[in-house]
């Protein structure tokens, strides 16, 4: 763990910038009045469409003129696309081009995979979702505004290291905050994640889901069991192992001067000092705002307000 006041060759840097999140304002207002609503149900000018990744095809969802800077909004294990559909209309009036995929395995895109590589693989790895995040990359003009959630806050940055020029910023929304074996930081059941296998924390994690552990709207948590039906436990099995290797990339990130934001809900499944730890590590704005593990769903419009206002700043 990096200690208070330095990065991780025991640099000083200076304490994580909070970002907008104390701000009462009429995005806090709107997250705060928002109803229970149909998550399926794309809002006006968002459109559907699909992208050919490296692991097969990628559903996606998109909005704003493609001739617009590019934000790429990356979803986590057991997500979807829809995660960010509050988001993208506000980003998109903003001025930008901003689109949304299901990752390899998961709802939409359940038939992406590593059987689909040259040569095939079997497994899922980091090195199959970060080229498909390269080839998004890749596939427009310029460099991107990309905004990683959960396990592809971890694969956004692996697509960094190797590709920084394709990025315009860095989010990182609820990254786990430390390397290695990432559950061990885990409120109340940190402790003993280290003896759980893949299958097992598979098997936990989704019961959580299904049990509306965090509490979620009817209708939300009515989609939210609904993509399980398509999702790959495989893909989720292998994601789970993954997040116990971790690979630690904070010193690439903190040599780097492209803005850099970490957002997290005030519950989230790791405490705030790893968040802001971890922010303070690779040099970051950071924003706490209310909820738990998902704020881009229960804070979209105070996520959007301070992306577009990181997005302005970077000339």
């Amino acid at each position: 763990m990096v200690s208070a006041g330095s990065n991780t060759q025991g640099t000083p840097v200076p304490e994580p910038e909070g970002f907008g999140s104390g701000l009462v304002d009429d995005a806090a207002r709107r997250d705060a009045a928002l109803p229970d609503f149909d998550w399926a149900a794309l809002p006006d000018g968002v459109v559907r469409g699909e992208f050919k990744a490296p692991s097969g095809t990628l559903a996606t969802i998109a909005s704003g003129d493609p001739g617009n800077p590019r934000v790429l909004l990356i979803p986590g294990a057991t997500g979807s696309k829809e995660d960010f559909i509050l988001m993208l209309p506000e980003l998109a009036a903003a001025g930008y081009y901003v689109l949304s995929c299901d990752i390899a395995g998961q709802y939409e895109s359940a038939d992406a995979g590593p059987e689909n590589l040259v040569p095939p693989r079997e497994h899922y790895d980091y090195e199959l979702f970060r080229d498909d995040l390269l080839a998004m990359l890749d596939a427009g003009d310029g460099p991107a505004h990309v905004v990683g959630y959960s396990f592809a806050a971890v694969v956004a940055q692996l697509a960094f290291r190797c590709r920084p020029e394709k990025f315009r910023s860095l989010t990182l929304i609820s990254c786990p905050p430390e390397p290695g074996q990432c559950f061990r930081g885990l409120r109340f059941i940190g402790w003993f994640s280290g003896w759980v296998n893949s299958r097992i924390g598979t098997t936990l994690m989704i019961w959580g889901i299904r049990s509306n552990v965090a509490r979620v709207a009817p209708r939300r948590l009515r989609f939210v069991k609904g993509r399980f039906a398509l999702t790959r436990r495989a893909s989720v099995v292998d994601i789970i192992g993954l997040m116990k290797r971790t690979p630690d990339l904070r010193p690439a990130l903190a040599a780097a001067t492209l803005p850099k934001f970490v957002a997290v809900g005030e519950h989230d499944l790791w405490p705030l000092a790893l968040h802001r730890l971890f922010a303070q590590s690779i040099g970051a704005k950071i924003a706490v705002y209310r909820g738990g593990h998902s704020p881009s769903e229960t804070s979209p419009y105070q996520i959007s307000r301070d992306l577009i206002a990181l997005y302005d700043g970077t000339g």
